[in-house]
Parts: C-alpha cells; sequence; structure tokens
C-alpha cells in the first residue's frame, strides 16, 4: 500500500507490487509513501499476518489521516490506489470515507466473494460447510496452541476434502501445477521475494476467512461519487470481479483493460502497467 502526492495529489497500494506502483509515480513528480498492512511486515498489530476486511478497510483511512497531517498535503486533494485483494478493500473504503476523492484499483480482486463463492462462483455449499468444519478445528487449535498459518482461500482434493497447508508455496512448485498458481510462484518466491512477506516465506493466519464470511466488502460501492478507474488484464484471473464491480460502480467511472496481460502481470511488468493512465487519472481529477 502506498499514498502519493503529485505537487498535492496523494494516493494509499500493496506489498511488494507498492514499492514499483511508489517509485514511478515518484519519477512521474509524486510524492509516495508506501505502508505494510495491520499485522503484517513493519506494521502493529495482532494476530500477525490476520487478514481482516475491517482492519484492511481502515488502514487506508489511517492513510489518509496520516497525510492529512502534513503541512504539505491538501486535504481536498487525497486520492488511494489498491492492487490486487486491496482493491476490493479501497473501493469499500471509498464508499465510506469520502476525504478519499478519486479511487483506482489495479487487478482487483474481490477477497472476501472469492473466499465465499470460490474463483469463478465454483464452491459448492458442500464444500462451504466442510469448510465451516475446518475453521472450527482451527480456532480450537488456536485456542489450545496460539497461531496457526493455513490457506485463506481453502482449496479441496478429488474426494471434496479441504487440503491444508501452513505455507503459502512449497519450495519447489510440482511440474503439473496450474498456470494461475505458477504466476503467483514466479513472482513471490522468485523475483519478488522478500524475507517479511507473508506470501513469500509463510501464510495467513488459518482463520483470515472467518471475516470475510461474516462481512463481505463491497457492499455499497453503488455509492461512490467520486471519480474511478478500475484497470484490469485481458487474462487475467480476476478480470470477472473487476468488471462485475465496475458494473456496479455509477459514473464517473472508467474501465481499462490492459491487453494481453496477466493478473500478475500488472504487479510488476513495466511494459503493461498502465502507468500513463494512472498518471493522467490522478492528475486530472485531483
Amino acid at each position: 500500500m502506498l499514498p502519493l502526492q503529485f505537487q498535492d495529489h496523494l494516493v494509499p497500494l500493496k506489498k511488494q507490487a507498492s514499492g514499483l506502483y511508489a517509485q514511478t509515480l515518484a519519477e512521474r513528480g509524486f510524492v509516495t509513501v508506501a505502508f505494510d498492512q495491520s499485522t503484517t511486515g513493519e506494521s502493529s498489530g495482532r494476530v500477525r499476518n490476520m487478514a481482516s476486511p475491517d482492519i484492511f478497510v481502515e488502514d487506508y483511512s489511517a492513510a489518509v489521516d496520516f497525510l492529512g497531517k502534513q503541512k504539505f498535503v491538501d486535504r481536498e486533494r487525497i486520492g488511494a490506489i489498491g492492487i490486487c485483494g486491496l482493491g476490493s478493500h479501497v473501493l469499500t473504503a471509498a464508499a465510506i470515507d469520502v476525504r478519499i476523492k478519486v479511487v483506482a484499483t489495479s487487478v482487483m480482486y474481490d477477497m472476501s466473494d472469492s473466499m465465499w463463492k470460490g474463483l469463478n462462483n465454483t464452491k459448492t455449499e458442500e464444500q462451504r460447510e466442510l469448510e465451516k468444519d475446518y475453521l472450527a478445528k482451527m480456532r480450537w487449535q488456536e485456542v489450545d496452541e496460539g497461531p496457526v498459518g493455513g490457506p485463506h482461500e481453502l482449496a479441496f482434493d478429488e474426494n471434496n476434502k479441504p487440503i491444508y497447508w501452513s505455507k503459502m508455496f512449497p519450495d519447489k512448485l510440482p511440474a503439473d501445477a496450474d498456470p494461475v498458481t505458477k504466476q503467483f510462484f514466479d513472482y513471490y518466491v522468485g523475483r519478488a521475494f522478500h524475507p517479511r512477506s507473508v506470501n513469500s516465506n509463510g501464510a495467513w493466519d488459518a482463520l483470515t476467512p472467518w471475516g470475510y464470511y461474516n462481512f463481505p466488502l463491497q457492499q455499497r460501492i453503488e455509492t461512490i461519487k467520486q471519480p474511478k478507474l478500475i484497470v484490469t488484464g485481458e487474462k487475467a484471473h480476476s478480470r470477472y470481479m473487476a468488471e462485475e464491480a465496475y458494473n456496479r460502480l455509477k459514473d464517473p467511472k472508467e474501465l481499462v483493460i490492459v491487453p494481453n496481460a496477466t493478473h500478475v502481470d500488472l504487479y510488476d511488468q513495466m511494459d503493461k502497467i498502465p502507468f500513463d493512465k494512472f498518471d493522467e487519472f490522478f492528475k486530472e481529477n485531483l
């Protein structure tokens, strides 16, 4: 995540990708600030690595608080960006916190929708009930033993049994790994590896889905009156989520689909991230 400013234009982003977005936008005249989400990286908060829809949305408002305290910041010209899963959080934040004057997303991923329904809405009611049983067991394990890492989106084997793991990625990817998993592996374990990144070197807390089940994101995004820019990739597995959100949003809004780009491409591929469009959007609307 990051906030940024062009003269007095500001914007909040995410994890490894945030550094690249921040640096590039800074080179275009923006002042940028990157920060870790609560419970992750160098930010405070316990239980560690526990994603929370409420707290992660609040993080955006906290970023606005911080920016608004800076003497060189115009409080009336603050915007926000969310990348990947934080795209759904930033839209949720902008629906209520109207101090965010413009909002943009890059390869937005609706975490609560994906956890509850599965990718491409493939999760069955039986699997959802099995997942509730799994979460109950994990909760008791944490009561007895302390925090436990585990999947934040539970998968199921051919016998419809939940697949448990305590680390996001193995040290070596199986040869038959699906293309999306390979893209994420190449990014988090390969070119963007960081020892303090939960996705590179660990796992989210196993109870992460609990909050997203009960408190889904994007409940009031139809009420966002601020200008909105939704960017996604033509080949992104998350594209349908961005398009669904875009269709719910009211004008003024704009949808940009980057040709031939996957979801992970828009984390760090400089020839595909539409920085010219982000630059233009924030400068025109702030």
